[in-house]
């Protein structure tokens, strides 16, 4: 077949060359998006009488005739080097020659500048409503956690105690804020480069706003040049997956670790778990630290996207088809990720009592301690913190536990360093030292005080609704 822009040169490309250029495998995502772009467009072009009405009606019908016998109707072969052409040749092999009405006032770089953002805004508020969902089953598990305690950690050591349910919604304002990310970048995807064609406009009367409305775009770029050749904002979107991915990861660390025989704070599902090949008492998290490498994937295709934005002069190069499979690739490992973390999540058992048995160990409760000499003896609080951290490095060194220390001991120690004794009541240190309690006191607003997560719960359910019902869910 030829190639139906021919008419520049004698020879055409060798099929080595054709190849080499072809961007006909990243182009699949395209052809539903290409095929909503021409009919715009003809559909303009017939609405401003730039095109015959009858031959606008032609080409507008093979349109739909290929959108109904889908992508396999498309003839491919190495002089059709994009999906585009491979349209164009198809509504010509319906209509003939007048298929190249088609074409006028349009070239192929506004053309796939559109198709691409017509794909991934709907790709965009697929992977929202995926993150939708993950937040709502992470609500509804923190509500059946709401009183265990737990222990949480700073430099991976444990620091306070909190509950279980507190963990959870930490996860669930991350993802929040991943999900709050795609909505302002949405804006910018969301807007309309048809008609700017190679980088000057056209001379024909073209009406954007018409296409802008046929296509669903909130308005049209206001510069040519910057309309064919702007990717900032697949920039910009791998940068939102990147930033989610990194969230997605986050709680795969946490499950591998969680689920090791030291940590034994869960139990992962048989159904993302697997043995050795020789060891057979193993249980191991391979779904976890497989997605906690893929999400690695995103990064680095970010990475490429970047240098190969960061030289090219305005407006279209060739380069920039390169950037498309990278976009792809990386929308597709953040849905299969977000899609299997939510599930390998929300299936996790929580071993409660071992949760509660970490969150009294080691002093976490220590700050606790301190705050109560500052508000019983009215002391500073670095003097405190210095008794305190006294009182655990001497019990430490003692092998002594929560329940040993009185308020002797506190005295004893507070002298040693120099300061007056405080004479607290041993029930007051106890209370101070008790997991339970300490949670319950801190009931200030993100606090992890049982009331203070549920307020955070129904916020976020008061969100979700929100967001659910803009996507018609």
């Amino acid at each position: 077949m030829d190639n139906i822009r021919n008419g520049r040169f004698k020879t055409g490309m060798t099929d080595e060359a054709a190849i080499y250029t072809s961007s006909l495998e990243a182009d699949k995502l395209l052809f539903e998006a290409d095929i909503k772009t021409n009919f715009a467009h003809t559909s303009m072009l017939k609405h401003e009488g730039i095109v015959d009405e009858e031959i606008a009606d032609k080409i507008l019908c093979a349109l739909d005739s290929l959108k109904e016998e889908g992508y396999d109707a498309l003839v491919f072969d190495p002089s059709v080097e994009d999906v585009h052409m491979a349209i164009e040749n198809y509504v010509t092999s319906k209509i003939g020659p007048d298929a190249g009405f088609m074409h006028t006032a349009k070239s192929r770089n506004d053309q796939v500048a559109c198709d691409v953002r017509l794909v991934l805004r709907e790709e965009i508020i697929n992977i929202q409503v995926g993150i939708l969902e993950f937040m709502e089953g992470l609500v509804e598990m923190a509500g059946e956690h709401l009183e265990d305690v737990f222990i949480g950690f700073t430099h991976l050591q444990h620091a306070q105690p909190i509950t279980i349910a507190h963990h959870l919604m930490a996860h669930v304002q991350a993802l929040k804020r991943d999900y709050e990310r795609l909505n302002d970048t949405y804006k910018r995807v969301n807007l309309n480069p048809l008609g700017s064609a190679a980088m000057a406009t056209t001379s024909f009367p073209i009406n954007r706003q018409l296409t802008t409305d046929l296509l669903g775009f909130d308005a049209y770029l206001e510069n040519s040049m910057d309309g064919v050749s702007t990717r900032d904002f697949i920039a910009e979107s791998v940068f939102d997956l990147v930033s989610l991915c990194t969230t997605l990861s986050k709680i795969c660390e946490e499950l591998v670790l969680w689920s090791t025989y030291e940590f034994g704070v869960i139990e992962m599902a048989d159904e993302y778990s697997s043995t050795s090949s020789i060891m057979p008492q193993k249980k191991n998290p391979d779904v976890a630290e497989l997605a906690r490498g893929k999400c690695a994937i995103v990064n680095g295709e970010l990475v490429t996207i970047l240098t190969i934005l960061k030289a090219i002069a305005y407006t279209y190069n060739r380069d920039l088809q390169e950037i498309t499979p990278h976009l792809w690739n990386s929308l597709k490992v953040t849905k299969d990720t977000l899609s299997i973390v939510t599930k390998m999540l929300l299936s996790v058992e929580f071993k409660t009592e071992r949760c509660a048995e970490l969150a009294g160990k080691n002093f976490a409760t220590a700050t606790d301690l301190a705050d109560i000499m500052v508000r019983e003896k009215q002391i500073p609080f670095r003097t405190a913190h210095k008794i305190v951290g006294r009182i655990v490095n001497e019990a430490t060194t003692k092998n002594m536990v929560e329940e040993d220390i009185t308020s002797k001991f506190i005295d004893d120690i507070s002298a040693e360093l120099g300061f007056d004794k405080l004479n607290l009541a041993d029930d007051l240190i106890q209370r101070a030292l008790n997991p339970v309690e300490n949670v319950r006191i801190r009931s200030v607003p993100g606090g992890p005080a049982p009331e203070m997560v549920e307020i955070a719960r129904e916020n976020i359910k008061e969100f979700l609704n929100a967001e659910f019902e803009k996507h018609g869910i």
